[in-house]
């Protein structure tokens, strides 16, 4: 009886492993979207970092996907702007705290780092297509 109150339980915790919630994007969160006269600018490298940190994964995915957001939008000439985001979010971005922005803030709060698995993997293909 008890081991298969465990086999349930864990079972239980796997389903809640897989619950992944829509993707939400803030734009660039705390920070202009663009300047004064281009309020867009960099909008874009901003929805595609908020969707990798909507994704999460490991510790090394994070510092790529932060890397990219500074290479993007140092693109749009503005590479003062793009250090300035990168120190932001390697500080604000952690999966430690209980931000709307944190890394993996798709899934419940303390995933922390660590590989998507095939079934979390699975679950995000399931929400892309709902988008």
């Amino acid at each position: 009886m008890c081991r298969w109150l465990l086999f349930i339980s864990l079972l239980s915790l796997e389903a809640f492993a897989q619950e992944i919630e829509p993707f939400t994007t803030d734009g660039c969160s705390a920070f202009p979207d663009g300047t004064f006269d281009q309020q867009e600018l960099w909008l874009d490298c901003c929805i595609a970092h908020d969707y990798a940190y909507w994704k999460g994964g490991t510790y090394e995915e994070r510092e790529q996907a932060d890397k990219d957001l500074e290479v993007c939008v140092t693109g749009t000439g503005e590479e003062e702007v793009a250090l300035m985001m990168l120190l932001g979010v390697r500080v604000g971005g952690t999966p430690f705290l209980p931000t709307p922005f944190r890394w993996g803030y798709g899934w419940p709060y303390l995933r922390g780092y660590k590989a998507l698995s095939p079934v979390e993997l699975q679950a995000i293909k399931q929400s892309e297509g709902e988008l």
